[in-house]
């Protein structure tokens, strides 16, 4: 029943202004405040904070309806809801929640973001981090610059990722909950990017940023656990999305086999373009799979970062094949833009990097593997 209604809404609402809000870069708002009344703007949040707290599996196909609709609208509610809300929703305080967390899981204020990535410090953030935060007074000011953040000019609230101890360590960092309007704090112009165009993201500028000693999230010292724990769960949203972008680019390149023609017949009836259509349907399934599986283990609150991993990984990589494959399929009509398998193409190609590049997930599996 939610998997009807998310995608019954994402039909109507998402799907048909894919193409335009690509092309324009503008954000969908039309559609992202009509999703609160269904809940899929607080789909992570306690219903005492005005969520929908559907859980995971629940998120998960939420996510995947909405790749299969527009990547650039699933990545903003996918970078709100895991990135952005979920953080708060497990660290914070009750007045934290309440103050933060109900105005964009109840549509009356704007999304959530997170921002980690710095311009030294990617896959290495532990070691990279040079964004400090230090008490003065009854207040912590933050000083330093992210890059690649997703949705800070949507949001209503960033939480930020800050180095507390300068000595370094694993317990040298803290996580902030930073107002996206606090003086100091600059949002520079969106970024140039090969797809997710109107998935705005945003180079940050901290310049004596203040905010309260409560604006803390969590435990002092526990920032970089706190978001390896955040991203684990982020991967099961990535992979989902890359799911339904799959999901997309083959439907389209199944609907264009059938009818178009060459040597008197319709392509379909090659074998060389069957058997990309069976990859495509055999991986998606696969895949799919994989992203239910890890939702499940962390909805019952079991061991899931082995699952995530390898899911995200699998599906991320998967989509940019079967993306690849639909535009193949569609020959020169494919790599026009008039056609969705190109932006579908250009979207999918940064699932394998955020949220843990496919090599970081590699080095994840490999390890639990080889400690167990």
């Amino acid at each position: 029943m939610w998997q009807k209604v998310v995608h019954d809404f994402v039909a109507a609402e998402v799907k048909p202004k894919a193409h335009e809000i690509s092309e324009s870069g503008e954000f969908n708002w039309d559609a992202v405040h009509k999703m609160a009344p269904l809940g899929m703007l607080g789909m992570m949040v306690p219903e005492e904070y005005g969520g929908s707290e559907v859980g995971t599996v629940a998120m998960s196909i939420a996510i995947e309806e909405l790749g299969w609709a527009c990547g650039s609208t699933a990545l903003a509610i996918a970078a709100h809801t895991e990135l952005g809300c979920a953080p708060v929703a497990k660290y914070g305080t009750d007045a934290q929640k309440k103050k933060f967390l109900e105005p964009v899981a109840t549509g009356e204020g704007g999304l959530a973001a997170l921002a980690l990535t710095e311009p030294g410090a990617g896959s290495d953030l532990q070691g990279g981090v040079r964004t400090m935060a230090e008490k003065d007074g009854d207040e912590w000011v933050i000083n330093g610059s992210k890059m690649w953040i997703t949705n800070p000019s949507v949001a209503d609230y960033i939480v930020t990722l800050a180095r507390t101890d300068p000595a370094g360590g694993s317990r040298s960092m803290s996580m902030f909950i930073v107002p996206s309007d606090a003086p100091g704090l600059t949002i520079h112009s969106p970024e140039k990017k090969m797809g997710l165009h109107a998935s705005q993201t945003h180079a940050l500028t901290y310049e004596n940023v203040r905010v309260p000693l409560d604006y803390l999230l969590g435990e002092e010292g526990r920032g970089f656990h706190q978001t390896l724990e955040t991203l684990d769960a982020g991967r099961i949203s990535i992979g989902s999305l890359s799911v339904g972008l799959a999901q997309a680019a083959y439907e389209e390149a199944l609907a264009y086999a059938k009818q178009r023609e060459a040597f008197g017949k319709p392509i379909a009836t090659n074998q060389a373009i069957q058997w990309m259509l069976a990859d495509a349907a055999t991986e998606i399934a696969a895949a799919r799979l994989m992203m239910r599986q890890a939702a499940w283990l962390h909805e019952e609150g079991r061991p899931f970062s082995h699952q995530a991993a390898m899911g995200k990984l699998f599906a991320t990589e998967m989509a940019e094949r079967v993306a690849r494959n639909a535009i193949q399929i569609h020959g020169g009509y494919g790599y026009s833009r008039e056609y969705p398998v190109e932006r579908i193409y250009c979207d999918a190609r940064l699932m394998t990097i955020g949220e843990g590049t496919s090599e970081i997930q590699r080095l994840v599996i490999a390890r639990h593997l080889l400690n167990n």
